[in-house]
């Protein structure tokens, strides 16, 4: 079986999966994301139950870092050195979307820190931004072995978390990275090179059900283009990456910086 093939049948594993639970009504509660479960202190408790409260990106993103706690939610957690939350701007127009971790982000604890991660931040400065202004995290937080893809299993347990990391800091556009990170976001089997070159509405209403999330339907624009890995390997891509760049751009209302 081929790396398509077997991506391919891995997606379609995944959306089943998640579609049995959906329909199912079933979600574990070490899974549970909802408001109000860190722990907060007295006058802050107060406020929350008198409704004067209202957290800011910063902080609602620290007390979600604070419920995943030292997860051992899938089998992921057996081999990592680090669980790989995500960094950048809470109040960020732009997120970044990667697959999941690779052997230095789980040394270091932070997403797109090697090669690709270099590269990565070489496209947000060429787009006249700092890694600072952005948001980067990956569908999982945990590396997965010999950093194959992630199972559907291991992706259903991780990903709420990774949507209500995208619903508190609701970005304006998100730059999804790469064939499998795109195709879970959107719950589609289609490759990437028939996604990239345009902006879509996200979520769908049908990705929206499947994906369990309560993001509003088609409140953020999803820009598909390759990973920073891919561009390593095939440096000739690189142009249409930066084409998509400026189309994101474009929707974020900045002007192309001048060389």
């Amino acid at each position: 079986m081929t790396t398509d093939e077997n991506m391919q049948r891995q997606i379609q594993e995944l959306v089943a999966y998640l579609e049995m639970k959906r329909n199912a009504g079933l979600l574990p509660e070490s899974m549970w994301v909802g408001e109000g479960r860190s722990q907060e202190s007295g006058v802050r408790s107060q406020e929350r139950e008198s409704g004067t409260f209202h957290a800011s990106p910063s902080e609602s993103l620290q007390c979600l870092r604070d419920q995943i706690g030292d997860c051992t939610r899938c089998r992921l957690h057996q081999g990592r050195t680090q669980l790989v939350f995500g960094v950048g701007n809470p109040k960020a127009e732009l997120m970044f979307i990667g697959e999941g971790p690779g052997r230095d982000e789980d040394l270091q604890g932070e997403p797109f820190v090697g090669r690709a991660g270099q590269l990565l931040t070489k496209i947000i400065e060429a787009m006249g931004m700092r890694r600072g202004d952005v948001y980067i995290a990956n569908v999982v937080k945990c590396r997965p072995p010999e950093n194959r893809n992630p199972a559907p299993d291991e992706i259903a347990t991780c990903s709420p978390f990774l949507f209500k990391q995208i619903e508190l800091i609701h970005p304006k556009v998100i730059v999804g990275l790469g064939n499998f990170a795109v195709q879970t976001l959107l719950a589609t089997e289609q490759k990437i090179t028939g996604l990239r070159g345009r902006l879509h509405l996200w979520p769908s209403a049908r990705a929206k059900e499947i994906l369990n999330t309560s993001i509003p339907t088609e409140s953020i624009k999803l820009m598909p283009t390759y990973h920073p890995a891919f561009l390593l390997r095939n440096p000739n891509m690189k142009k249409p990456v930066w084409e998509d760049m400026k189309i994101v751009l474009q929707e974020l209302g900045k002007t192309l910086p001048l060389k």
